[in-house]
């Protein structure tokens, strides 16, 4: 903290018995070891203050950093599945016109298949139950 030597302290000390004198001289050197303490604490109390604060902006920075980086990861995230559904009812709706066109022809009645042309298929669909997720007409692929 300062840069007293040995000489420097010796002539502190001789001009403090001088002025004070041998009978206080112990009480008023315990006294100023106190306070010097005291200083000394409160020295480091304040440091550990400063510190501290430094340690908690560097935290709410970096708290800071982590949800804008969460926020960036939940909008790719969401843009990415708004992404998907969209090609999912692209592919969707493109599967049920192409359901369409081919159920059209089987539809018609055909001139060798008779009236039990339209019973077939239909009885085919109540043997097997439905798969979840399965298109008609596409339960096949």
């Amino acid at each position: 903290m300062f840069d007293i030597g040995f000489s420097e302290l010796m002539v502190i000390a001789v001009v403090a018995l001088i002025v004070i004198g041998p009978e206080r001289l112990p009480k008023t050197a315990r006294t100023v070891g106190h306070l010097f303490g005291r200083l000394q604490r409160y020295v480091r109390d304040v440091k550990a203050d400063i510190s501290r604060e430094m340690e908690l902006d560097e935290l709410r920075k970096l708290q800071q950093q982590m949800q804008t980086a969460a926020r960036d990861i939940e909008t790719s995230v969401s843009t990415a599945a708004r992404e998907v559904e969209s090609g999912v009812r692209i592919v969707e709706s493109e599967l049920n016109a192409a359901a369409a066109s081919t159920a059209a022809p089987d539809a018609l009645p055909s001139p060798v298949a008779g009236p039990a042309g339209p019973a077939a298929p239909a009885a085919r669909a109540h043997d097997e139950p439905p798969r979840q997720g399965s298109l008609p007409g596409f339960d096949k692929i």
